[in-house]
């Protein structure tokens, strides 16, 4: 089924396919499983790029949890992140004395990422780790630890598993990247 007949965006080619997508995804939740047994956890996935990798991970986690939602943009339609950021969608629950595990699709600049930590830092959780299915090593503007990370990957423009270009690509099943021509 053609998604788009628009000339300049051309079907995404493939960077990392969906069985080793999932085996990494198996052995992230391995560690975190690992790491959290016997404490209650609230994960907190950041929309809209992270759902489909949040979903595939938690539904592996083996100890008591809640899940939270946090909406922020810095992309736009570009394919580069503004690094300003946009809080679309705010957790109402408290985090005070929580185990938070925040959980992004990919870590570009890191200053998304940093400025949610940060932000969620202040409510006092009792922990705050992340977990990135992808990072762009070259393309970091702050230090950042990614604490359980899928991939480390060059400056492509990656799209599919929940990452969308201007709204498309979103449902692929592995990762794919867009080659621009300009």
């Amino acid at each position: 089924m053609p998604i788009s007949n628009e000339k300049e965006i051309q079907q995404p080619k493939i960077l990392i396919p969906e069985i080793k997508l999932q085996s990494r995804i198996t052995e992230l939740a391995y560690e975190i499983n690992h790491d959290y047994r016997g404490r209650e956890v609230t994960a907190i996935c950041i929309l809209k790029g992270s759902f489909i990798f949040f979903s595939d991970v938690i539904r592996q986690f083996e100890f008591p949890m809640t899940c939270e939602f946090l909406g922020v943009s810095s992309y736009g339609n570009k394919m580069v992140s503004s690094g300003e950021v946009k809080i679309t969608l705010d957790i109402n629950e408290p985090l005070e004395n929580r185990h938070v595990i925040v959980f992004e699709d990919i870590v570009d600049t890191g200053l998304t990422l940093s400025y949610i930590m940060n932000s969620l830092r202040a409510r006092k959780p009792a922990s705050l780790k992340s977990c990135s299915l992808l990072l762009k090593p070259e393309c970091l503007k702050t230090e950042i630890d990614v604490d359980y990370l899928g991939f480390k990957i060059g400056k492509e423009f990656v799209v599919g598993y929940g990452i969308d270009f201007a709204g498309k690509f979103r449902g692929l099943r592995h990762i794919g990247y867009i080659e621009h021509g300009h």
